[in-house]
């Protein structure tokens, strides 16, 4: 299972870094222009600190997997990844419309992988609770 921990702990590492092209690759330049300054400001920091804490939440993972899995500390961490990474595939499915990907070989794609790595991840975290 430690093995299972380290390779999303890699796998975050590597989502926190793509968020840095999400401005270029959102044109965030053009379609941001139209919303007022503080919410264009707001989705620059916001994108910033989920990037943060995806990176530290990964670097929690590939440091500390033993003792995500063998601590008090550790099994209450791993409830709220359970939680959290639960509630990122329900709006896999039910907040993001099917309309941004349906139809679209690259968006359909990335929606499968996102869904795969969901389910991979809080697969994971909730096998360690039980």
């Amino acid at each position: 299972m430690e093995l299972n921990i380290e390779i999303i702990g890699v796998l975050l590492v590597i989502l926190s870094f793509i968020h840095v092209g999400f401005p270029k690759y959102f044109n965030w330049k053009t379609e941001l222009k139209l919303l007022s300054p503080i919410n264009r400001q707001m989705m620059g920091v916001h994108t910033f600190f989920i990037a943060l804490m995806v990176f530290l939440i990964g670097l929690l993972c590939l440091t500390s997997a033993s003792d995500l899995m063998e601590t008090k500390l550790g099994n209450t961490l791993c409830i709220g990844l359970a939680l959290f990474f639960t509630i990122r595939l329900f709006f896999q499915f039910f907040i993001y419309s099917p309309e941004l990907w349906r139809g679209k070989k690259f968006e359909t794609t990335m929606h499968i992988l996102f869904s795969l790595f969901w389910v991979y991840a809080s697969g994971v975290f909730i096998w360690i609770l039980l």
